[in-house]
């Protein structure tokens, strides 16, 4: 590492600012999904934890002087967190837990501090097995059987092969485009981060060395980039689909990063980290079947 749908009843609400689409549940005990604005919050099937997709419109950015063009997508407006996985997985990984002896700050809870000590196969994982509970089509197809012919990582015991069905409508991790173009959110792409490159600045932004007091902290604290997504700096990386590689030299349309190599990628800063590991461009990598305290993802659909 370098330093469901069955739709029992739709309720309309007409509020000063948009509104608001709730798809009841059929036991009538809490709604299963709402709309508000570009956000889509769902309950996690079999748990009464909730999962918030912010709308990402289609756009485009400047890399190495060229431009990067996305499709639409939609993008969790958090990183995933513990209660979201362990509502999942049936499990938590996280070395930052009051279990462990490692308790949140004064006011937050582990539940909602982000998991981490996942590798990247646990998130592909932990995408599919969402995408089943909540009925849509596994993005992911896995083969623990077959070691990948494009993983070139000497020290990968796992070498999964990992296709994708791309008319798949599940979860997903975002490809190194897609975290940078929203985290960006439509700003300056020479700024260092979405606010500007006034480094005094990011304490209101991002969990790093600066702030953290050397652990993460919950969800959402700190303010939201322009579409309303939190922690794009800082708290703890977040891993990519892509395979690190060169960046093309040339206009790219929705890229999905080198077809093969040794390292998956990783995008955000996290808690330890200085100021400059945090900027919107700043790329880092690491073996795929490694788990630390500073690694998570977050979620993209289409």
């Amino acid at each position: 590492m370098k330093n469901g749908i069955r739709i029992f009843g739709i309720i309309i609400f007409a509020i000063v600012i948009g509104f608001t689409f709730i798809t009841c549940d059929p036991e009538g005990d809490k709604p299963e999904t709402t709309t508000q604005g570009n956000e889509i919050t769902i309950t996690i099937a079999g748990s009464n934890v909730q999962l918030t997709m912010n709308t990402i419109p289609s756009g485009s950015f400047q890399r190495s002087g060229h431009t990067i063009t996305l499709s639409g997508f939609q993008m969790s407006k958090y990183q995933v967190t513990q209660g979201q996985y362990e509502a999942v997985m049936e499990t938590n990984p996280s070395w930052f837990t009051t279990a462990k002896g490692r308790p949140p700050a004064t006011g937050e809870t582990d539940a909602k501090r982000p998991v981490e000590s996942v590798s990247w196969y646990d998130a592909i994982e932990f995408c599919n097995a969402l995408s089943v509970k909540q009925g849509l089509t596994p993005y992911y197809i896995i083969d623990k059987d077959n070691e990948d012919p494009n993983n070139t990582n000497s020290w990968d015991t796992l070498k999964w092969t990992i296709t994708v069905n791309t008319s798949a409508n599940g979860y997903r991790l975002p490809t190194e485009a897609q975290w940078e173009y929203a985290c960006r959110a439509g700003t300056d792409s020479g700024w260092n981060w979405y606010f500007g490159n006034t480094e005094s600045e990011l304490v209101n932004h991002a969990w790093y060395s600066g702030n953290s007091n050397s652990m993460t902290h919950e969800v959402g604290k700190k303010k939201a980039n322009p579409w309303g997504l939190h922690d794009v700096h800082g708290n703890v990386w977040e891993w990519c689909w892509d395979w690190l590689g060169s960046y093309p030299d040339s206009v790219q349309t929705n890229p999905q990063g080198a077809v093969s190599g040794a390292y998956r990628v990783l995008r955000g800063g996290c808690w330890f980290n200085s100021a400059s590991n945090t900027r919107s461009a700043d790329r880092d990598y690491i073996d795929p079947y490694f788990r630390f305290n500073d690694i998570g993802f977050r979620l993209v659909r289409p």
